[in-house]
């Protein structure tokens, strides 16, 4: 399983939103660099890791408009985890338009956008 797995929701709950959907950001920043074939564990293990994470947002929030928006998203990166685990490696396009949806659910996190995705 992932290193998340440990990770408890009550533990989760402590951090503030914006922290949340930042570490999940980190994860599909992380998942950017494994763009060769021989890449594909590598690339699985992020997109597990950015689904726990974002099921455990998902999990602790209250906000019903932000849980539906949250798992919207996750349906994109378990579409590119399948591409994943179907050998096609990155999709870089499609990687980068998930990511930057993420990051522009928050405006702290959408002040990234152009210091990750320039």
């Amino acid at each position: 399983m992932t290193q998340h797995a440990s990770l408890t929701p009550e533990r989760w709950a402590r951090f503030d939103l914006d922290r949340q959907v930042l570490m999940i950001g980190n994860e599909m920043n992380r998942a950017a660099r494994f763009v060769a074939p021989g890449d594909a564990p590598s690339l699985r293990a992020c997109y597990e890791r950015v689904l726990r994470l974002t099921d455990l947002t998902v999990q602790v929030n209250p906000r019903r408009a932000l849980r539906r928006e949250l798992l919207r998203w996750r349906d994109l990166v378990a579409a590119l985890y399948e591409d994943a685990s179907a050998g096609s490696g990155l999709d870089a396009e499609a990687h980068r338009a998930a990511f930057r949806a993420l990051l522009q659910l928050r405006p702290v996190a959408a002040r990234q956008i152009p210091l990750l995705l320039a």
